[in-house]
């Protein structure tokens, strides 16, 4: 096995955990003024009065994609791959800046499933950089 082939294959597996990380709980609020306990938690697809949006649903769109783009043997796809993940990449980091942000003096409790996410989409990025790919010789007639 090749260093590209079994970087394909942990690439497939991090769009796996991608999408199970934004289900997982991303940071929790302590704040007093939300109501309930299970509101103060915030994953990737719920956030108290939808606040700071679903991130969840742009880096599942953005994993699927990645996934379906990883299993294709065309040129293209590994190149559109890398821009995909490059915006994804930007997309997580956004995403990780502004639940891990402090608000009104209340800093949130930064939960695995962001980090999971933060990784994984490092290492989807990676695997785009280094494709899976054989090319064909030509022949020289």
């Amino acid at each position: 096995m090749t260093f590209s082939s079994i970087l394909h294959r942990i690439g497939l597996l991090a769009c796996i955990l991608l999408i199970v990380s934004c289900f997982l709980p991303w940071a929790y609020y302590a704040d007093p003024h939300i109501a309930t306990e299970a509101q103060r938690t915030f994953t990737g697809f719920s956030t108290y009065q939808n606040q700071y949006g679903k991130p969840g649903k742009m880096l599942t769109l953005i994993t699927i994609i990645v996934f379906v783009f990883m299993l294709l043997p065309k040129i293209w796809a590994k190149r559109a791959n890398l821009f995909i993940t490059a915006l994804g990449v930007g997309y997580a980091i956004k995403s990780f800046v502004l639940f891990t942000s402090c608000y009104n003096a209340y800093c949130p409790e930064k939960r695995a499933g962001i980090f999971i996410m933060l990784g994984s989409i490092i290492v989807l990025l990676i695997a785009a950089v280094f494709p899976d790919l054989k090319l064909e010789q030509e022949k020289k007639a």
